[in-house]
């Protein structure tokens, strides 16, 4: 049985973000709403310490620690994610790959998808072909805490679904360090997203 999950909204420089968690930990990130309007406290709304509602206890403690966290993340005063995952809802693989990422890939940093692949081999003697790397950052449900993001091709960024996409994966790595700005950056955000968060895409990011 899926435990409920308690959700919040944030409003940063990459569009609007819904936050899930259960009793464990954090279980997903979503770009834009909530999976229904109603999952959302009344009290978590954009700036808002969110109150714990009845029936979540500990599933809204861990959400009230993830919007502190990532607020600390955009503001520039937090580098890592001090929060504890809920894996119970990704595949045996998923958990696999992205822990190593979770575990090994810090802020400023990026790896490729192959150089991922070997990691996860080296962890555990599981061969992945760099292809299936990729569309398992596709389906990450918690990006960001887990920073697919960081996750690029060989001769480039790779892709992201997250957002707008590819503009908030760059935005992101320029916001980290790993990429050097260009003339257009946007400490704001992206075009199109950090002036209306509400328009920015929902789902995984990878």
């Amino acid at each position: 049985m899926v435990a409920e999950l308690a959700w919040a909204r944030l409003d940063t420089p990459v569009g609007r973000l819904s936050v899930g968690c259960s009793p464990v930990g954090v279980s997903q990130v979503r770009f834009g709403g909530p999976p229904r309007p109603a999952a959302v406290s009344p009290s978590a709304d954009p700036g808002a310490t969110p109150n714990r509602p009845a029936g979540l206890g500990a599933a809204a403690d861990r959400r009230a620690d993830a919007l502190t966290q990532l607020a600390e993340y955009f503001s520039g005063q937090r580098r890592t994610f001090d929060l504890p995952v809920d894996w119970s809802a990704m595949s045996r693989l998923q958990r696999r790959v992205l822990g190593v990422l979770f575990d090994s890939v810090g802020h400023g940093e990026t790896v490729s998808y192959g150089t991922l692949a070997r990691r996860v081999h080296s962890a555990d003697g599981t061969l992945i072909p760099a292809r299936a790397i990729g569309q398992i950052m596709g389906s990450n449900p918690i990006p960001l805490i887990v920073p697919c993001h960081r996750v690029v091709g060989a001769d480039g960024l790779g892709g992201y679904s997250g957002g707008t996409g590819l503009e908030v994966k760059r935005w992101l790595l320029t916001f980290e360090g790993a990429v050097p700005p260009t003339l257009d950056w946007d400490r704001q955000g992206p075009a199109g997203c950090g002036q209306a968060p509400a328009g920015c895409g929902q789902g995984s990011a990878g």
